[in-house]
């Protein structure tokens, strides 16, 4: 029996979690992961196969010739996900070439890729039948549509930069835990991408990530800030529910009720828990800011055009730049509220910079991040397209969702946060 089949402890588990999830060294790469809804505009409400979409695009080479990988999401999204870049240029530039291959060959088939956060067209319609996604599916939809309509018809940009440092300073990873919790509902308001005006008449500016804080709680609300974040986030995973547990062979997977993993590695599960099992467990978790031995900010909705530079660039700023990093914090200070702290999240996700607050820390981290692009003389036109979200809409106390009027009644008929 190998370590990765050997029944897990919870003591084990634990150490494992709270190791895995941060693991220390020098700072400055940088990955991102895009996410699109694919659409053929001459069938608005068809959702290319993913075997097509791949099909297409196998002759690109795997990955693609900048180092980026393809996937497909549960509803036919497509995923490109960067190599790890040194820095912000490299990545930037890699993943740029790549996408735009990707588009390219798409076009010439009449399919385009969607730059927002949520398809409001299309009823969530899963296009897989992977064991994984159907048990996923099943587990969201004993609670309700939401879980489902995001899985299926929601888009996002990941930024993923490294842990951090055991140094006393801004690279140490408790700070960055810290910093970029701290600055996540900012990110989330400046980069709202998915309107919507649901049945009882609430507008929000990030329905994509509206619909995800009201499914199961324990595995998509941020983890309580604490100066320990790896007992936080062991404390976090244990205590969120199970989503599923894989059965071999051709068997559909459980879909637990109520069963949390501290309750599975206790003996209350089917089966004892493998390392195979908690490495499942712990890709379905989606708070924010998802640590995975880096830190993963996932409240970032997808941009129109190559608005996906924008996050990337202001992120990195902000987290890998101690002067930056200084002015996020003093940015976001005013946002501190440890007992109250979902609230941030939720009037991030339904006011956007509409909320006084947060376009006044918006202002200020935006201000710092062109700053330290300029300073560290990062490539023009990733600085062009900073100052021109900056002039677009930080400084106006907009942000992309207000583009788009919605009207007060969508057709999807099977979704709402009330």
């Amino acid at each position: 029996m190998t370590f990765a089949d050997a029944p897990l402890t919870e003591a084990t588990a634990t150490a494992y979690v709270a190791a895995a999830g941060f693991r220390v060294g020098p700072v400055g790469r940088v990955g991102v992961e895009l996410e699109y809804c694919v659409r053929d505009p001459r069938r608005p409400l068809h959702r290319p196969a993913p075997a097509r979409v791949l099909g297409l695009l196998a002759h690109l080479g795997d990955p693609l010739p900048g180092g980026s990988g393809i996937s497909v999401e549960p509803g036919g999204q497509l995923e490109l996900s960067s190599a790890v870049g040194a820095g912000l240029a490299d990545c930037v530039a890699a993943l740029a070439a790549d996408l735009a291959l990707v588009r390219h060959e798409l076009a010439v088939h009449g399919l385009v890729l969607d730059g927002t956060g949520f398809d409001t067209t299309r009823r969530p319609r899963m296009v897989t039948d992977h064991p994984r996604y159907v048990a996923l599916a099943e587990y969201h939809d004993r609670s309700g549509p939401k879980g489902r309509a995001v899985m299926c018809n929601s888009a996002s940009i990941q930024v993923c930069l490294d842990a951090g440092t055991e140094e006393d300073d801004w690279t140490d990873f408790r700070r960055r835990w810290w910093l970029a919790d701290a600055i996540g509902p900012v990110m989330m308001a400046a980069f709202a991408n998915s309107p919507q005006v649901t049945r009882s008449g609430r507008r929000w500016v990030s329905y994509r990530q509206a619909l995800r804080f009201g499914t199961d709680a324990s595995r998509t609300r941020a983890p309580r800030r604490t100066d320990d974040p790896r007992s936080a986030w062991a404390r976090y995973a244990l205590s969120a529910r199970v989503a599923m547990i894989a059965d071999p062979g051709p068997a559909p997977w459980q879909v637990p009720s109520g069963l949390t993993m501290r309750d599975w590695l206790r003996g209350h599960g089917p089966r004892p828990v493998t390392l195979e099992d908690l490495e499942r467990h712990l890709g379905t978790l989606v708070p924010p800011v998802r640590p995975r031995g880096y830190l993963e900010l996932r409240m970032i909705d997808q941009q129109p055009g190559d608005g996906w530079v924008v996050p990337a660039a202001v992120v990195t700023a902000l987290l890998d730049d101690p002067e930056g990093a200084q002015a996020a914090a003093d940015a976001a200070e005013h946002l501190r509220a440890p007992l109250r702290r979902h609230r941030d999240w939720t009037a991030a996700a339904r006011d956007g910079l509409a909320d006084p607050a947060l376009a006044t820390a918006a202002l200020a981290c935006f201000t710092a991040a062109e700053e330290v692009l300029r300073r560290r003389d990062a490539p023009l036109p990733i600085r062009d397209a900073v100052a021109a979200f900056v002039d677009r809409y930080v400084l106006r106390g907009r942000c992309p969702a207000d583009d788009v009027r919605r009207e007060p009644r969508r057709r999807l008929g099977v979704v709402s946060t009330g």
